[in-house]
């Protein structure tokens, strides 16, 4: 299937012949190619539940120059920059987008991007995006923005629900250089974090990327850098994070997405992923936030990476976000946070899957590439050259880190250094095992 590109429908007029019945029989996505999990499910939908959906669905999908129909099924809509739904936060009011481009971190000494271990050679390629694969691209002044429909909403809990973590998805890290170790709320890591005294302004990782498998629509797996800053156990938790994740609950599929988050107060009302509510504002017309990376890493062939980089701009302050090789996708505003509109305290690197145990044993989700982190260079799942970014604007390698995981039989994390990867740890896992029921 070709991408093409077509103007957009009015929302309103293509969804009003849904609100006359009182109740409607919704039947959501179909089953993705990509995964044997079943996303059909039918639900009874009032109408008035659906008008709350539709007024909702028009505040985020802002109206498109023209559209591209991805060969994946995603609707990637060209919204002009000034129309975007992050200007819509009442913190943004006043807010002017940056148009003079941030300065970017110096480098003080770092491995030069493509080199890799002796047993990689040949083997690391950079991901892409799969709505690329005809060549259109979104017009200069405007981004790309994947279109929300009433079936991703309706796979979330409620609509208040949709594109949010729930408060469950709290970081590792909640306390002072000592991680909780038993997680009981159903999330499981497996992470490198910094001491929490640092003062960081930003962080840098390459990340491989998989396609894991997930055993139940409401589980997801991902693969993220954490920037953070706050109180763990309070309500104040500052975190801006990106990374890959699969999760068929918010897109409907189980293909590998690139993904934005961020909060204010600890996962508990600011805040969503991408641009499922107002606040980051975007700037780049070849990278659309949500939509999926193609190709991904196969056990024994080629392995397939992203690199994001996350940084405080010193002269105005915002929180920008970079891809692959510095390609500026857009930014956090400063006006959003609280410990944030200072600097961090802390960052994260790592895994992190949904434990819902379903069938009342272990789920079988896996992290990363479902290898445990002995397997190594492609088989397991890797995170190189961990970098922060310092008050100096300046990156350099992250020389001493700590790593956690809950439930090492079911998923575990190993670090190591050398000269080509600068500092780097395998992780990941099946979930569901014989050591892990």
């Amino acid at each position: 299937m070709g991408i093409t590109v077509r103007r957009k429908l009015g929302f309103s007029a293509a969804l009003r012949p849904l609100l006359l019945p009182f109740f409607l029989l919704v039947l959501s996505e179909r089953s993705a190619v990509a995964s044997a999990l079943n996303y059909t499910k039918y639900r009874q939908v009032g109408s008035l539940r659906l008008a709350r959906i539709q007024r909702h669905l028009e505040s985020i999908n802002k109206p498109a120059v023209f559209t591209i129909e991805s060969p994946d099924g995603d609707t990637i809509d060209c919204v002009h920059k000034r129309k975007q739904p992050a200007l819509d936060h009442p913190l943004l009011k006043n807010h002017k987008i940056q148009r003079v481009p941030p300065e970017m971190p110096k480098v003080r000494k770092r491995v030069k991007e493509g080199e890799h271990n002796r047993s990689s050679e040949g083997f690391l390629k950079g991901a892409w995006q799969t709505w690329h694969q005809k060549g259109q691209r979104c017009p200069k002044g405007t981004v790309p923005i994947r279109r929300s429909t009433v079936h991703d909403v309706l796979r979330a809990n409620s609509l208040y629900d949709f594109g949010k973590k729930q408060r469950s998805g709290l970081p590792l890290a909640r306390r002072a250089d000592a991680p909780d170790v038993v997680s009981s709320n159903g999330h499981e890591h497996a992470i490198a974090y910094t001491g929490s005294s640092e003062e960081v302004y930003g962080a840098r990782a390459t990340i491989n990327v998989w396609d894991p498998s997930i055993e139940v629509v409401n589980e997801f797996s991902l693969s993220q850098i954490w920037v953070l800053s706050g109180s763990f156990d309070g309500s104040d938790l500052n975190s801006i994070e990106a990374g890959w994740q699969v999760s068929p609950e918010l897109y409907g599929d189980s293909r590998p997405r690139l993904f934005t988050y961020w909060t204010t107060d600890a996962y508990q009302a600011t805040g969503c992923y991408n641009l499922l509510c107002s606040g980051f504002v975007q700037t780049n017309s070849r990278i659309a936030i949500g939509a999926a990376i193609s190709p991904v890493s196969s056990t024994g062939g080629s392995q397939f990476d992203i690199s994001i980089l996350i940084w405080k701009d010193p002269k105005l302050g915002n929180w920008w976000m970079g891809f692959g090789d510095n390609t500026l996708v857009g930014y956090w505003p400063t006006e959003l946070f609280t410990h944030l509109a200072d600097r961090a305290t802390m960052v994260e690197w790592g895994g992190e899957v949904v434990n819902s145990r379903a069938n009342g044993e272990h789920t079988s989700t896996q992290m990363g590439s479902g290898h445990f982190a002995e397997d190594g260079f492609g088989k397991a799942s890797y995170f190189r050259n961990l970098e922060i970014v310092d008050s100096d604007n300046s990156l350099s390698s992250v020389h001493e880190i700590s790593t956690l995981a809950e439930n090492t039989n079911c998923y575990n994390i190993k670090s190591s250094s050398n000269n080509e990867w600068g500092t780097y740890f395998y992780y990941g896992g099946p979930g569901n095992n014989p050591q892990c029921p």
